[in-house]
């Protein structure tokens, strides 16, 4: 049960329209736009709070009764820009800032926030988050202290120093990367993204922690057009680092890549339909096994004893060449914190190893739950929110495979370079995956791009069928939805998975 005192929308915000780019790199053509980022960039800076107060607001929380209690406080500037069509379109800016208080008695969790950061609302958020114990045992809370969590986010220029026409010219330079890599590339969109984010938890046990995690979500997409058809192609960078991250990251590269996907696709065919072998490229499709058995491997659902996996620990639930990982140390990874949003150490926790089902991710409330350990998985989109259950950076586990032989050693079936998303039911597997650039595969060979190929089965069916693995795991980033969003990586080696039940329009060439 969740209990609200306060809510309310981002501020301040606000958005500029049709602010054009025209020309060389021309940034004195948007200095409205420059000015009023400027402006609008003069955060005041966060609270600080008294140890005292934070004691007193725990105690207040667990007065009614309880085992455990918490008060996470966020401090939130972000900045959000669209390019498009030649015109910077809009540019928002947020300020968000609040606290919420948790109560867990049993199985029940009372929750309240608040956007007032004075002691006396933060007290008043601890009363309705109590109700939710009335009557059950208090347990009396420890003093708070600070600790130390080792940090696996650095940065070399902070986000705060960043002059706004770095971050425009940044834009321009993936828009004309993508708009010079054919004529066929008719439009391009650039949406740039990032935020400070500040946290400060406390909580019953004596944790006192506080950290801050800069962000940056950069977004190409490239529409491209021709004979009677077209295609967008999509390419996305992040990092939880500082502007330095595009030292690395190239705007242009994923500019590039993002106008090939697009004009490529122009040219595919119907896909053929029927059940075949299917090789998924390095990468982002290691979304499918966040989606399709992440999920399934949530502490709350197996707290629940809903999904395939309840009661299988310790059980062969896939290939042996199959290992899964869910990891939130990986340095700078999009799914990376210095600890979850609980104050748990972030780890590297093996879900899957050589086959064997060998644990589950837990919070607090579902470790409690089901007698495990917590395992740093506790997440929050924001205060506004209790923490659940949510992955990292979660992968499959590089192999010995050779990529160039997994797709050789397969006569035919479908090649997946990319993936758009897709949904699992948690309770049975079963799953559906839209492929955004898809090859046929024919003696060995990638050949014609094929459009409208979907992914169709069962996660254990899946993870059974997995009988080849490459060494050369990669990730991409994304957003993880599951009542609220999370920012995570998805990542996999080149992988081959028999007998997968693929959707399409036409039959299978013989």
């Amino acid at each position: 049960m969740t209990h609200r005192v306060f809510s309310v929308d981002d501020i301040p915000r606000r958005r500029f329209l049709e602010l054009g780019i025209k020309g060389g790199i021309a940034l004195a053509a948007a200095p409205s736009l420059v000015s009023c980022l400027k402006k609008a960039g003069q955060a005041p800076p966060a609270p600080k709070f008294a140890l005292a107060d934070l004691n007193k607001v725990i105690q207040r929380a667990l007065a009614k009764g309880g085992e455990f209690g918490e008060v996470y406080i966020e401090n939130r500037v972000s900045r959000s820009i669209l390019l498009e069509e030649g015109k910077f379109k809009s540019a928002v800016y947020g300020l968000s800032r609040g606290a919420g208080v948790r109560v867990i008695s049993g199985d029940k969790t009372g929750y309240a926030y608040t956007d007032d950061l004075s002691l006396e609302a933060f007290l008043r958020a601890a009363d309705v988050a109590s109700y939710v114990a009335r009557g059950a045992k208090a347990v009396a809370p420890v003093d708070i202290k600070e600790e130390r969590r080792p940090s696996y986010v650095t940065v070399k220029v902070p986000l705060q120093t960043v002059a706004d026409e770095k971050r425009l010219e940044i834009m321009k330079r993936a828009h004309d990367a993508a708009l010079a890599y054919d004529p066929k590339v008719k439009m391009a969109s650039i949406d740039y993204y990032d935020e400070v984010r500040g946290r400060v938890l406390a909580n019953s046990e004596g944790l006192y922690l506080e950290d801050e995690l800069p962000l940056i979500f950069f977004i190409v997409q490239a529409l491209a057009a021709g004979n009677g058809t077209s295609h967008m192609g999509r390419e996305r960078l992040s990092r939880h680092a500082g502007i330095e991250m595009f030292d690395d990251l190239k705007p242009e590269d994923a500019a590039r890549a993002c106008a090939r996907e697009a004009v490529t696709m122009l040219g595919a065919e119907d896909a053929p339909a029927g059940k075949m072998d299917v090789v998924m490229q390095n990468g982002w499709g290691g979304v499918l096994v966040h989606e399709a058995v992440g999920h399934p491997l949530e502490g709350d659902n197996i707290a629940r004893e809903t999904g395939v996996f309840v009661g299988k620990l310790g059980r062969a639930v896939a290939d042996p060449k199959f290992t899964m990982v869910d990891d939130g140390t990986l340095p700078c990874f999009r799914g990376t914190t210095n600890y979850d949003d609980e104050g748990t150490p972030m780890k590297r926790n093996v879900l899957i190893q050589d086959g064997t089902l060998v644990k589950y991710m837990t919070d607090i409330l579902s470790a409690k739950q089901i007698g495990m350990e917590r395992t740093g998985n506790g997440r929050r989109e924001s205060f506004r929110y209790m923490p659940i259950v949510r992955m990292t950076n979660t992968f499959i586990e590089k192999g010995t495979d050779k990529p160039e032989d997994i797709l050789a050693s397969t006569p035919s079936g479908i090649y997946v370079q990319s993936l758009s998303g897709g949904s699992v039911n948690p309770t049975d597997g079963v799953f559906n995956f839209t492929c955004r650039e898809a090859y046929l595969i024919e003696n060995g060979k990638k050949t014609v791009p094929v459009k409208g190929a979907t992914l169709i089965g069962n996660c254990l069916d899946v993870i059974k069928g997995v009988d080849a693995v490459g060494d050369d795991l990669d990730f991409g980033p994304g957003i993880c939805g599951k009542g609220q969003s999370a920012e995570v990586t998805a990542g996999q080696p080149t992988v081959r998975i028999r007998g997968i039940n693929v959707g399409g329009s036409r039959a299978r060439r013989t």
